[in-house]
């Protein structure tokens, strides 16, 4: 009798879904949504086929599961640096610019993220509702960083938390856009939009 076929080890299987989400994220990157299909992700990640299938069913899952995980790499990326800020204004600026910086120190797979965006238009028919929970990270983020910069008087105290954050996310977004999809913008594009942000939020910056 064959004796039965064992199961991946969760360490192998946790680094084989790690694969398979970092090929689906520089392939939708490379060529889109449309033109990406899972069995270009199963060679570009060097797995089976019916692997991909296993872990997210279908195309849409894995590409919201490839936007969701680089929400997920650019929060940590973030606070992973952030936490020695004196301040809310502070920690918005380093939120702000360490946002510019994985975008830049991740081209090959942050227009993912963009197209993924609940602002794209990209692909109309996904579930925007499901990636827009995701993206409510970043936001509530922000509006934590805007409410301790209000708290420690180093932001305007009068302007809503919330407006304030979809604000700053929104002028990140609109910079991230216009340099990877326009791609006029020259080097000094991302700090002069760093700098509208902050002068925007009324930060008081120490020295």
């Amino acid at each position: 009798m064959t004796a039965p076929q064992m199961p991946d080890p969760p360490v192998e299987g946790t680094a084989r879904k790690r694969a398979i989400i970092r090929a689906a994220q520089r392939l939708f990157a490379r060529h889109g949504y449309a033109k990406t299909t899972i069995r270009m992700i199963s060679r570009e990640a060097q797995v089976a086929f019916g692997l991909v299938a296993h872990h997210f069913g279908n195309k849409e899952n894995v590409f919201l599961a490839a936007g969701a995980a680089l929400i997920d790499e650019v929060l940590a990326f973030i606070r992973a640096r952030s936490l020695q800020a004196a301040s809310g204004a502070e920690a918005l600026a380093c939120f702000v610019e360490l946002y510019f910086t994985f975008t830049q120190e991740h081209h090959d797979i942050f227009p993912t993220l963009i197209r993924c965006s609940p602002f794209s238009d990209d692909n109309p028919g996904l579930d925007r509702q499901r990636i827009g929970r995701k993206f409510q990270e970043l936001i509530a983020e922000i509006e934590s960083l805007v409410r301790r910069g209000q708290a420690d008087g180093s932001l305007v105290p009068h302007a809503d938390p919330h407006a304030m954050a979809l604000f700053v996310y929104a002028a990140m977004v609109g910079a991230v856009r216009t340099v990877f999809l326009a791609g006029f913008a020259d080097a000094a594009f991302f700090d002069a939009t760093r700098s509208f942000i902050l002068r925007a939020a009324g930060a008081r910056m120490e020295g």
